[in-house]
């Protein structure tokens, strides 16, 4: 089985590590095909997203490690784009003059009335958001999340799907909504066929585990259920922010993968392949 990872952060945006020291760690991990996915909302920008004016360094710097590591790994350049209805989609036309290989397909921002919390914030700031833009209502605000996911699916145009149930992360360390309600297991149901209808990959996520000492990935076993149910094809990443974890939790991802009945993965090699697990 070949080793890929395909949601990796360099310092273009909001990681620790170069883009050269990316390739030398996954080289060192036995990564055979590694793509860079730098956080974008073209041609808008954040403290964690890249800068427009960065757009050709970015491009030019990933070419350059394709060619010089060339015979010791594959590199392919896309980017996690960010759904923000009416400023930002992750669409191939969007980004057309950066020719990127593949897009990831992502949902940060959760709009309410008046402004925004980030699915994946601090507690506090996700309880203030929430409290100042949805009246109080976690029910409301989980079910705004998921809408935009559905959005995401509907609107964009895009390779793979980034950490579908992101706002899960907020039941890491304390217990924002219970994820056995009925209420969240029929959202859950509702994005599994739409993420179907969209044909695209939704990968399993490992980087909460690494970053935030999460006990999964995403999705959660009972989502990873629903999209074998549905027939949606999925990969292993990693959503590497330093070079220490860019293949973290990858041989407990795959028994994971395999314990939810699935027997092959997605990957990204000049078009969608699958190998066998």
């Amino acid at each position: 089985m070949i080793k890929t990872n395909f949601h990796t952060h360099t310092e273009f945006c909001d990681a620790k590590n170069t883009a050269e020291e990316m390739v030398i760690a996954a080289i060192k991990k036995e990564i055979s095909i590694l793509g860079f996915s730098s956080h974008a909302i073209f041609p808008f920008s954040s403290e964690w997203h890249i800068k427009p004016k960065q757009y050709s360094a970015y491009i030019n710097e990933t070419k350059r490690l394709k060619e010089k590591y060339a015979g010791k790994i594959k590199i392919y350049t896309g980017f996690e784009a960010d759904y923000i209805d009416g400023i930002s989609i992750p669409d191939f036309n969007a980004y057309k003059e950066f020719n990127p290989d593949y897009l990831i397909g992502s949902v940060h921002f959760v709009p309410g009335k008046g402004g925004y919390f980030e699915a994946d914030g601090s507690e506090y700031s996700v309880k203030e958001g929430i409290k100042k833009f949805f009246g109080g209502s976690i029910k409301k605000a989980v079910q705004e999340y998921f809408y935009c996911e559905r959005k995401l699916l509907h609107d964009g145009n895009f390779t793979f799907l980034g950490h579908c149930d992101l706002i899960q992360k907020q039941n890491i360390k304390s217990k924002l909504f219970n994820e056995d309600d009925l209420w969240y297991k029929k959202e859950l149901k509702v994005l599994a066929k739409e993420i179907k209808k969209a044909g695209v990959v939704a990968e399993v996520n490992t980087g909460a585990i690494y970053r935030y000492s999460a006990s999964r990935p995403y999705p959660s076993p009972y989502l990873l259920s629903l999209l074998k149910e549905n027939n949606v094809p999925v990969t292993i990443d990693s959503d590497a922010h330093d070079a220490d974890g860019i293949d973290s939790w990858f041989t407990e991802a795959v028994e994971y993968i395999k314990k939810a009945g699935y027997t092959e993965l997605a990957f990204y090699e000049d078009g969608l392949k699958f190998q066998k697990i």
